[in-house]
């Protein structure tokens, strides 16, 4: 991909100061575009990341600091950062933070954090932008759901990354022509074995046996693909959800 396929276009990711969320923001500096990251409780990585945002792009790239947990206040996180940049021309909803306690497990305010912040905050990010999309003629918004969609056993977690896939297709009905909408599902990632041993020690051994490539996908391999949906050969595509799990999710048990 040309360094500058995005020039001129300016993007936003949520929960973006650090793993996954910060490649996300790295790529797409990498390719031209002015980022606009957010964080509620890391300000030091989120500068941290603004300085190596510039040595990519040499743009003035802003984070902006909020709370994405309510709807209301995703919304104004966004109008926040459109004072400040004009437009957004590419969403990247990354926010989605993990849990996988039973459902009759979990309390009410679990439930709609969690809801919240992986469905909820995509809907009114997704909501915010549209206009500023709208208006130039071309935008690309970028669901993040996961491989846990798929199963049955994540809780509140499988039900969130279900509806965000849901979400993505209709809205790629109500926003094309002018704007695509498309997610990726990844499953575990290299980076974050090590997290998700903590909730199941096993988990890993069991998936990377499951797995017919034998590896779990990087960062910077599950950022190039989303980001791809940037691109103009991507164009066409829109209401897609594209695994990113080297296979993971067709175990035959």
């Amino acid at each position: 991909m040309s360094n500058t396929s995005l020039s001129g276009r300016t993007a936003l990711v949520t929960g973006s100061s650090r793993n996954l969320g910060s490649e996300f923001a790295k790529g797409l500096a990498r390719r031209g575009a002015r980022v606009v990251i957010t964080h509620k409780n890391s300000a030091d990585d989120a500068n941290l990341l603004l300085k190596n945002l510039f040595d990519l792009n040499g743009l003035n790239n802003i984070a902006v600091h909020g709370d994405l947990s309510e709807i209301s206040s995703a919304e104004e996180l966004v109008l926040k950062a459109l004072d400040e940049v004009q437009s957004i021309d590419i969403l990247v909803n990354n926010l989605g933070p993990f849990i996988i306690k039973p459902f009759v497990e979990l309390s009410s305010t679990e439930f709609q954090y969690y809801w919240n912040t992986n469905v909820g905050a995509a809907f009114a990010c997704s909501k915010a932008v549209a206009p500023s999309m709208r208006s130039k003629h071309w935008g690309r918004i970028i669901n993040v759901s996961a491989g846990s969609a798929f199963i049955r056993n994540h809780s509140i977690y499988s039900l969130a990354k279900s509806a965000l896939i849901t979400l993505t297709e209709s809205l790629a009905v109500e926003l094309g022509p002018a704007i695509t909408v498309n997610a990726i599902a990844p499953g575990q990632i290299f980076e974050s074995a090590d997290e998700m041993s903590s909730f199941d020690p096993k988990f890993n051994e069991t998936a990377l046996a499951q797995t017919p490539l034998g590896r779990f996908p990087t960062r910077r391999e599950v950022s190039d693909i989303a980001i791809g949906f940037c691109e103009s050969s991507f164009d066409i595509v829109t209401g897609v959800t594209i695994p990113i799990d080297g296979g993971w999710r067709l175990r035959s048990s």
